[in-house]
């Protein structure tokens, strides 16, 4: 039988990459053959994100780019997998027909099959199931990371329901993984070398709200810290009125657990805040930063400000750029609102203007990075552990590596000027100089 080469291209966030890994895992050789070089691929595979209208045009654009080696003669197949099919189905077909084969978010576990049906179909075909997969410890997966870090995805699906969010209609009702299956990826991950794991849902403080038995993200962290080899655990995108007292006392209590927390927050005013559908106020959320403040030494703080909500006015934003500008945190993300046909939201009267969004945008990123700039300035003349990753992007000359203050492809990274070490170690730094992201350090000595 003949041997297919495969190429994967994955768009959007790290829970999108666990998908594209798994679908990847369930591509047994030698029928088929995993390559990256997508100009000698038999079939190309895009993992696409829809969560907003960037999104949705990243995902457009790389599809009809991909196209072009079905032009040339190169690609006998292209597939589309993901939220973009998942959520528009009924229009894709006509709108892309250079796409061969539309398959959703759940449908990992089919797509060999769905490939093999259409090989040598003339028209393309959706194969569109319900998102209800949940992978687990047994389920094949691709790790594309480096050897040393990788994302587990404790759950899939969401039940928030913010008003701005398409989530929950791609991806279903909240559907938690079992604590054993989780400790049982992080063993064999470890097993292969992996020191850092990054634990990942559309909201990890709801892990285990819909299993009634117990299972909750504290649980899972005191089995998780167990696990030998396994240097750093990370928390991302915990929704704020789930960080309960004995999360912090853990994150405070185990070394393993990195001083690290997102918290997408999305706005500070009340109003706003409402209208979203988060469940939290004002006040909840500064009284979780005095909480976390004050309970966790040296913590790293990221979150997420959605500018241009429907009806916000010059003055909510106002307050929230204010807030910002307090210094609460080291990292901060911000979006323009994006109207979404399907959400709550998108009914809601006062649509701002785009250009009005993007100067928000703006104004707001230029307050963080001062933020940023100073708070990494106090570092400077501090020793830190961090984990190498190889040679900077922009010259071989220099290594490069994160601390637990920096999030895989999120974050900014150290720069090394003096010292050696190899990929995956874990070194001692000092802290030389530093940007608004990145920091600059010398290699002390090795740490195992």
């Amino acid at each position: 039988m003949e041997t297919l080469k495969v190429s994967l291209v994955s768009l959007g966030c790290p829970k999108n990459l666990v998908d594209a890994e798994v679908m990847l895992g369930h591509l047994p050789a030698p029928r088929f053959e995993i390559i990256t070089d997508e100009s000698q691929d038999d079939i190309i595979i895009i993992n696409t994100c829809s969560f907003i209208e960037d999104a949705k045009e990243e995902s457009i654009e790389t599809i009809l780019e991909v196209a072009d080696y079905k032009e040339q003669g190169a690609c006998k197949m292209l597939v589309v997998s993901g939220c973009l099919p998942q959520r528009y189905q009924d229009q894709l077909g006509k709108e892309l027909p250079e796409v061969d084969l539309f398959v959703g978010t759940g449908d990992a576990p089919r797509i060999v099959d769905l490939i093999e049906r259409q090989l040598g179909k003339t028209t393309s075909s959706q194969e569109i199931g319900t998102p209800d997969f949940l992978y687990d410890h047994e389920t094949p997966r691709v790790n594309s990371s480096p050897f040393y870090s990788s994302y587990i995805k404790i759950a899939d699906g969401c039940g928030n329901h913010c008003s701005y969010c398409i989530i929950p209609q791609l991806r279903g009702n909240l559907r938690s993984r079992s604590i054993d299956s989780v400790c049982k990826e992080a063993h064999r991950l470890a097993g292969k070398g992996v020191r850092e794991i990054n634990l990942i849902a559309q909201d990890i403080t709801a892990y285990g709200a819909d299993r009634d038995d117990g299972t909750n993200i504290e649980a899972l962290l005191r089995e998780l810290v167990k696990v030998e080899g396994i240097a750093w655990i990370r928390l991302l995108y915990a929704y704020p009125d789930g960080i309960s007292d004995e999360l912090i006392d853990l994150i405070a209590a185990e070394e393993k657990i990195c001083n690290y927390l997102d918290i997408p927050l999305q706005h500070i005013d009340d109003q706003i805040l409402e209208q979203m559908n988060r469940r939290v106020s004002e006040k909840d959320i500064r009284n979780l930063l005095r909480r976390l403040r004050s309970r966790i030494p040296d913590l790293t703080l990221r979150t997420s400000f959605i500018v241009g909500f429907p009806g916000e006015t010059m003055a909510q934003y106002e307050k929230l750029l204010s807030f910002v500008q307090e210094g609460h945190f080291e990292r901060v993300g911000v979006f323009r609102y994006s109207r979404e046909e399907g959400t709550a939201a998108a009914k809601l009267p006062g649509q701002i203007l785009a250009r009005t969004k993007k100067s928000r945008l703006n104004k707001l990123m230029r307050a963080q990075a001062r933020v940023s700039f100073e708070k990494n300035r106090e570092l400077v003349g501090r020793l830190e552990t961090v984990l190498i990753e190889g040679y900077s992007e922009e010259t071989d000359l220099l290594l490069k590596g994160r601390s637990v203050r920096q999030a895989p492809d999120i974050d900014g990274q150290y720069l090394i000027t003096a010292g050696h070490a190899e990929v995956g170690q874990l070194v001692q730094v000092k802290i030389t100089d530093s940007s608004e992201y990145d920091l600059i350090g010398e290699i002390l000595e090795e740490k195992s």
